[in-house]
């Protein structure tokens, strides 16, 4: 098994951010077989898959927002005192990382589904996906 590993760099906005980064972690492929495996560091930014049109965006940000609305008082926020909690918390409901199979050179994503970044921090961010390609043969 060989491990290929790449970084794909980003900069966002001061509010709910869903960055479709397929073409990006595409074009680090090769004719190969096996795994990629993606993974954002951080606390408040996530990654996950989605129809990327602007309706289901809309719709994710909205029921987002239903889920861990940005209005509430968090714990984290009356400790830290930087009015981000609720991002925290939504990061952690979507997860730091994805694992898509890989044939032929070909992610196996469905005909409309792609790999987006959510960010959901309140100030502007430098971002940091790391990719790796693990092959077999």
């Amino acid at each position: 098994m060989a491990i290929k590993t790449s970084t794909i760099r980003l900069k966002t906005t001061a509010s709910t951010d869903i960055i479709d980064i397929s073409s990006q972690v595409d074009s680090m492929i090769s004719d190969e077989n096996g795994l990629v495996l993606l993974f954002i560091a951080g606390s408040t930014a996530a990654l996950t898959t989605i129809e990327y049109e602007s309706g289901v965006v809309n719709d994710l940000k909205r029921a987002i927002e239903k889920v861990a609305p940005q209005d509430i008082p968090y714990e984290h926020d009356q400790r830290w005192g930087d009015g981000n909690g609720y991002a925290h918390v939504r990061a952690a409901l979507l997860g730091p990382s994805l694992t898509i199979p890989l044939v032929d050179g070909k992610m196996l994503l469905g005909t409309w589904q792609q790999i987006v970044l959510c960010d959901f921090d309140n100030r502007p961010r430098s971002r940091e996906v790391i990719v790796q390609i693990h092959t077999v043969g």
